[in-house]
Order: C-alpha cells, then sequence, then structure tokens
C-alpha cells in the first residue's frame, strides 16, 4: 500500500465519521476503531520487512540478539501505546490516553534496563 492509498482509506472514514457522529456517536467509534486496525493490518507487511532489515543489518554488524530484540520490542511498545492513546483522545477520554502513555514509557524503561546496565559496565570498564 502506499501513501496516497492509506491517506484514502483515513480520509473517507473520519468524513463517515464526521456523518455519523450527528446522529450516532457510539456507530462513529466504531467506524474510527476499524480504520485505524484496517490501517494497522495494512500496515504489517511493511512491519515485517522493517523486522527483517534490521535483522539482517544486526548479523552484519555482529550485534547480539537480544539488543536488536529489545529495540525492537521497545518501538512495537511506543508504536502501540501509541495508538492506543490516540484512540482515547479521540474518545474524549484523554486521562485514560495519559495512562497508556506512562505505561508505555514504564514498560519501555523496564525492557532498556539490562541495555542501560550493559553501557553502564562498559564505560566503567573503560575508565581507570
Amino acid at each position: 500500500m502506499n501513501i496516497m492509498q492509506l491517506t484514502a482509506i483515513g480520509l473517507i472514514a473520519t468524513l463517515l465519521v464526521l456523518i455519523v457522529k450527528q446522529q450516532r456517536p457510539e456507530i462513529a467509534m466504531m467506524i474510527s476503531l476499524a480504520a485505524g486496525a484496517v490501517l494497522f493490518v495494512l500496515l504489517l507487511g511493511n512491519i515485517r520487512t522493517i523486522v527483517s532489515s534490521v535483522e539482517n543489518i544486526a548479523k552484519k554488524a555482529n550485534l547480539t540478539s537480544i539488543h536488536i530484540t529489545t529495540v525492537l520490542k521497545v518501538l512495537g511498545i511506543a508504536y502501540i501505546s501509541e495508538f492506543g492513546s490516540q484512540i482515547c483522545k479521540d474518545s474524549g477520554e484523554s486521562a485514560i490516553a495519559s495512562k497508556i502513555e506512562l505505561s508505555g514509557k514504564i514498560l519501555i524503561m523496564v525492557l532498556a534496563l539490562p541495555i542501560i546496565s550493559t553501557l553502564m559496565e562498559t564505560i566503567l570498564s573503560i575508565l581507570p
């Protein structure tokens, strides 16, 4: 899928939401959720390409798979928490949206701890 097709799907869904929202706000929310899900599913092939490319680059650079896996998990958490947060904001639930964002940040820090620890050990081993 190219950006024109994805944007067209998004714009059509937005127009539908705006039209339906006046009469049936609950249906409008379902249309918005469905459009988000469709766009995400259409991008899964591109996400797989990115993951395999990063893994190939990591193999060529002799990086450990643990670090690459962690980076990919961090990216996944960031995108998923952003996606969920935006859905909540669209629904008018900004308080829940901010909690999703905070949860994503905390999970990212938990995943990053081993990398930070390794980095600190490396720096300390270099220093006299």
